[in-house]
Formats: C-alpha cells, sequence, structure tokens
C-alpha cells in the first residue's frame, strides 16, 4: 500500500518550504454543506490553498479521485502543461446527484510527490 499523505494546518508549521510544500499537494473539497436528494451537487476540488503547484512535464497533478466513504464517485485525470507549463491551482468540478448523506474525501496523485488526500467534508442530504 502506497504512503497517502494528508493535509495538516500550516499555521502551525515554522518552515516556509514546508508549508510550501504540504498546501500545494493537498487538495481542498468545496461544496454545500445541504444538498436535495435526486438534485445535482457541484463539488470544487482545488489543489492547494496558498501555494500553487509546477505543471512541468515531470512534476504536475496526474489526478483528482472523490470517494463517498469507500467508494470512489469521481476521476479527473490531466496531463503535463494543463496549466500552460506554468504554476497554478488544478481544479476540477464534479457534479453528484446524491440520494443519501455524503462523507466526501478527494485523493490527488503527484507525480513526484504521491498521493494527497484531503479532510473529510460532510454533506447532509435532505428530502
Amino acid at each position: 500500500m502506497p504512503k497517502v499523505n494528508s493535509y495538516q494546518d500550516i499555521s502551525q508549521v515554522e518552515r516556509e518550504a514546508r508549508k510550501d510544500y504540504i498546501d500545494r499537494h493537498s487538495p481542498f473539497i468545496h461544496c454545500a454543506e445541504e444538498a436535495k436528494a435526486g438534485e445535482k451537487l457541484a463539488v470544487k476540488v482545488v489543489m492547494g490553498n496558498e501555494y500553487v503547484h509546477p505543471d512541468d512535464f515531470d512534476h504536475y497533478i496526474q489526478s483528482i479521485k472523490l470517494f463517498n466513504g469507500d467508494l470512489m464517485v469521481a476521476e479527473a485525470n490531466f496531463l503535463p502543461g494543463v496549466l500552460g507549463g506554468k504554476p497554478g491551482h488544478a481544479e476540477v468540478v464534479f457534479n453528484l446527484v446524491p440520494t443519501k448523506d455524503l462523507s466526501l474525501v478527494a485523493i490527488s496523485h503527484c507525480t513526484k510527490h504521491g498521493l494527497w488526500q484531503s479532510d473529510p467534508k460532510a454533506v447532509k442530504v435532505s428530502e
């Protein structure tokens, strides 16, 4: 099993280079905390919050996967150069149609620094 890295609060990290490394590799989930059953819910996953990630041929974000519990519900794959070969925030919007409460986690893959997991995001689904 490969190692999966997790975000840690960068305000607690002293070295700027370490903050940059942690933040730019971490996926962040942005979506409503409540949704209606059977209606479309936009779930945006953005790589990095304060720091941008490289977009080089040998160092880029290769994929972002979205899980609801143990079930993968969406996946996006990227090629080098998708950000114009310049550092940036890779992002994707997944549209889900939930039928029950969600427990979302995003996993990203950096070609140099492996797998990174987001903090869980709960979505309450009502009828």
